[in-house]
C-alpha cells in the first residue's frame, strides 16, 4: 500500500470505532463543499410520454436498462420474506 492509501486506511478505521472529535477535522479537511441551492429548476418534464404517468417511466426506463429485479426495496434491503 502507499502512503496515501495507509492514510486513508487509517482515517476509515478511525471513523469506525467512532473517535470523539474527529467529524471537526474531517469537515475542514474536505471542505469547502458548496450546497448546489438552484435545484428548483430541475424537473422530470418530459421523461414520461403523454398519456403515462412517471413512476410508470422510470420503471420501463429500468427495465430497459436491466436494473429492474422485480424486487421491493424492503426486499433489497432486509432480505425476501418467507
Amino acid at each position: 500500500m502507499s502512503q496515501e492509501s495507509d492514510q486513508a486506511a487509517e482515517t476509515l478505521r478511525t471513523i469506525w470505532q467512532g473517535t470523539p472529535g474527529l467529524e471537526t477535522g474531517l469537515d475542514e479537511e474536505c471542505s469547502p463543499n458548496k450546497v448546489c441551492r438552484n435545484m428548483k429548476d430541475v424537473s422530470f418534464d418530459g421523461f414520461a410520454e403523454d398519456g403515462v404517468d412517471l413512476g410508470t417511466a422510470w420503471r420501463s426506463k429500468l427495465a430497459r436498462e436491466g436494473k429492474l429485479s422485480g424486487a421491493s426495496l424492503a426486499d433489497l434491503v432486509m432480505g425476501k420474506a418467507d
